[in-house]
């Protein structure tokens, strides 16, 4: 059961929930793309929010700096939190522009909030879990879209709440997190998206 539950804090951790939202966008959404379209986004998106990162995390390994992925330590999320909201930034203005994806701004606006919160956080040395942050966005995200499309999206949202608590579990289950940085990252992830859903709803 452990096993299994390890999993999901590898599937759904912070790096991917980029990708899940822009499948989700392209799946559900009220807009039609031609499939270059979706490519080339998708390319741009995948190297500034995923490749981008891991290359920065293993130079910051091979320096000593971080001593996994998981980024257990407070200390250790300072550059990577820092490199993110600045590599958020780069996204916002020139992958996904307002005026062309007013949804996928808002999110990555929504993830920028709650990166620079976190940031703030561990300079406080307060620890908030980086994992239920990205998949709590990414929930509220299917509902807004849900909500701005005036359809009942069901199955993904279902999937993703309980994709919530399985995270959460799993960061249990391995002793990373505490309840209360479960429940401290959880509200900011949600609380950002929310707060935007008033400009794209």
């Amino acid at each position: 059961m452990e096993r299994s539950l390890r999993i999901f804090s590898y599937l759904f951790h912070p790096l991917f929930i980029s990708v899940y939202a822009i499948m989700l966008f392209f799946i559900y959404g009220s807009y039609r793309f031609d499939y270059e379209e979706v490519f080339v986004l998708t390319i741009q998106i995948v190297i500034i929010t995923i490749f981008i990162p891991l290359t920065f995390y293993y130079l910051l390994l091979s320096l000593g700096k971080v001593d996994s992925i998981m980024l257990s330590e407070t200390s250790h999320r300072r550059i990577p939190l820092v490199v993110h909201s600045i590599l958020l930034v780069v996204l916002l203005k020139r992958t996904i522009p307002l005026d062309v994806y007013p949804e996928l701004h808002f999110f990555f606006l929504g993830c920028l909030v709650s990166t620079v919160a976190a940031l703030v956080l561990v300079l406080l040395r307060i620890k908030a879990s980086l994992h239920m942050i990205g998949i709590s966005a990414l929930a509220i995200f299917a509902i807004a879209v849900s909500l701005h499309i005036q359809e009942r999206l069901i199955l993904p949202i279902v999937v993703l709440l309980l994709c919530n608590g399985l995270v959460a579990t799993s960061r249990l289950v391995m002793k990373a997190h505490s309840h209360q940085e479960l429940l401290l990252g959880t509200g900011l992830g949600v609380i950002p998206q929310v707060m935007l859903l008033y400009f794209w709803l």
